[in-house]
């Protein structure tokens, strides 16, 4: 085409409004007005009030003085504010920031200080937690203002003073000819999400309306989730924010079918009460749906969407006997979602099942959205061979990939480099072009779909009046997929050497539960290289050769 022509076409209002998930749910109150958004107990929601709830929630969080670029934080499982939420903070536009449940209090006071968060929604179980995390903020901090999530006749905690009310008097209170605010780029930050609860260096994970926007279409067309699914959640929302299909399902009319709480056999009485099509879950959700006793096979197939440790092939195999279809792929915090995918070739499945699982073990191929994937050697940066044996580094290009880390531009800098994301994750490539992960990033531990620093815990270990060394790694566990298992030695002279119990007792009074050590190994040194450095990869093995731990619990 002639250049003098083309040079006349330029980008207009018409053609480059900033790309938000938050439109899905406009759209689904027109095309899916009256079918039903939200299941929860008795509660039910169409998507019309669904839209209309979270345009008033909108309304009432503005009423506070919240402006645009502001961080509102939420603690809740996955009931169905927590759901209104990813829309609603964004509507006022906010930055949504869904903090782990399973943190202690320590570690999300160092959260709310990285993060200064202006408002924070309570769920009223979590209620002395977030209390006694504001008790650790130093003296002169703004503390947010805070909102109650009730239930029922639950009503206001004793310490209703520190609230500013009720998440149902919020939405009664607002308008719902509000005028929800577009983000000015697509580019602006809509999440801020926390990988690991380090509190060393937490590492704040920041997503634009953009990127939310492409992994929650990517993610819906990988996995080929049809008009109107029936979905559960037994993922955490404030997991990587439910994978994006927090906002996906709007886009879908999806009906979302929540839970505070569940266990195999609540996941079973859901799935065929309200006919469940889609579920995602870390492999542990696979396992504990695999162990149930006397398990009887579902009546229509469930599409179960997993990722993180690869599950072991025994379980995919007792899983998909069941009636699951398992699905297997991979992302980080920093990609918003699945954006590496095992999908599924048919002539595979005419392959015997022990063949079939070890391919759907592996993490597999880029999602459409994803621009490129690749495994690098980190010396030379080039890609390594297609042989899966040769080891490299992991790295990511793509749309969705993170703004950075929120007040860490060192880090971001590192990650983010010769165009690539570099994930820390080591992997290989096979002769077939799909991807298998070999190793976690700097020995984070994946433990029941929830990433921890195994730093963190060392740091605790070596807190211990007797312990001269430590060094934290993961074994497998047959229910969680992996638990931290620490190995110690002790300084010279101690009279009385503490136990297993002992220690782990000690970890337990310092730590989230999730992160406690479930094994302890006593050593006389630990072994290191030339330098002093402790050599992780012959405890990791010492840890494999223990085999996996019998049916731990947190």
């Amino acid at each position: 085409m002639n250049q003098r022509f083309m040079d006349r076409l330029k980008p207009s209002t018409a053609n480059s409004s900033p790309l938000t998930p938050i439109g899905f749910l406009e759209r689904a109150a027109i095309v899916y007005a009256d079918c039903p958004s939200i299941v929860y107990d008795s509660i039910s929601y169409t998507w019309s009030q669904t839209y209309r709830r979270c345009l008033k929630m909108a309304s009432s969080i503005c009423s506070l003085g919240i402006v645009p670029g502001e961080v509102v934080s939420v603690l809740a499982p996955n009931i169905p504010a927590m759901y209104e939420l990813h829309f609603a903070v964004p509507m006022a536009g906010a930055v949504l920031n869904t903090i782990n449940l399973r943190l202690d209090s320590r570690t999300i006071s160092v959260l709310f200080r990285h993060a200064q968060p202006k408002l924070v929604f309570v769920d009223h179980q979590s209620v002395s937690l977030v209390l006694e995390a504001l008790s650790l903020l130093p003296s002169g901090f703004r503390r947010p203002l805070l909102v109650i999530i009730t239930e029922g006749d639950s009503g206001y905690p004793a310490e209703k003073g520190d609230f500013q009310g009720s998440y149902e008097q919020m939405v009664s209170m607002g308008s719902s000819d509000f005028n929800w605010v577009l983000p000015k780029s697509e580019y602006d930050p809509l999440t801020l999400n926390y990988t690991s609860g380090t509190t060393s260096s937490p590492k704040g994970v920041v997503h634009s309306h953009r990127g939310a926007f492409i992994v929650a279409l990517d993610s819906l067309l990988e996995w080929s989730v049809p008009k109107e699914p029936v979905y559960m959640w037994t993922l955490p929302m404030f997991h990587a924010n439910g994978w994006s299909y927090t906002w996906g399902m709007a886009a879908v009319g999806g009906i979302n079918i929540c839970l505070r709480k569940f266990d195999a056999s609540v996941i079973y009485a859901n799935i065929r009460l309200h006919k469940v099509t889609h579920m995602c879950g870390a492999p542990v959700v696979l396992n504990m749906l695999s162990n149930v006793p006397d398990g009887k096979p579902l009546e229509r197939p469930v599409h179960i969407l997993t990722a993180g440790a690869p599950p072991p092939a025994a379980v995919l195999f007792k899983t998909e006997s069941l009636g699951f279809v398992v699905s297997h792929g991979y992302g980080l915090t920093e990609t918003g979602g699945l954006v590496v995918c095992c999908s599924w070739k048919q002539n595979w499945n005419k392959f015997p099942a022990a063949e079939r699982a070890r391919l759907k073990a592996r993490q597999g191929v880029r999602t459409i959205g994803m621009a490129e994937v690749d495994v690098i050697d980190p010396e030379s940066g080039k890609s390594v061979a297609r042989d899966g044996k040769t080891l490299g580094e992991i790295v990511l290009r793509g749309g969705c990939i993170m703004l950075g880390y929120l007040k860490d531009p060192e880090s971001t800098s590192k990650s983010m480099k010769n165009g690539w994301f570099f994930t820390g994750d080591v992997g290989v490539m096979h002769p077939d072009g799909y991807l298998e992960v070999k190793d976690r990033s700097k020995d984070v531990i994946i433990s029941g779909g929830e990433n921890l620093s195994s730093v963190e815990v060392e740091s605790i270990l070596y807190t211990h009046p007797a312990v001269n060394e430590a060094a934290v790694v993961a074994r497998p566990d047959e229910f969680w997929g992996e638990t931290p298992c620490a190995f110690v030695s002790f300084k010279e002279g101690i009279k009385q050497k503490p136990t297993e119990s002992d220690v782990i007792a000690f970890c337990r009074e310092k730590l989230p539960r999730y992160m406690v050590p479930k094994t302890v190994v006593f050593k006389d040194e630990l072994p290191k290289t030339s330098t002093g450095k402790i050599q992780k990869f012959l405890l990791r093995n010492m840890a494999a050769e223990m085999g996996a731990s019998k049916m731990s619990r947190l």
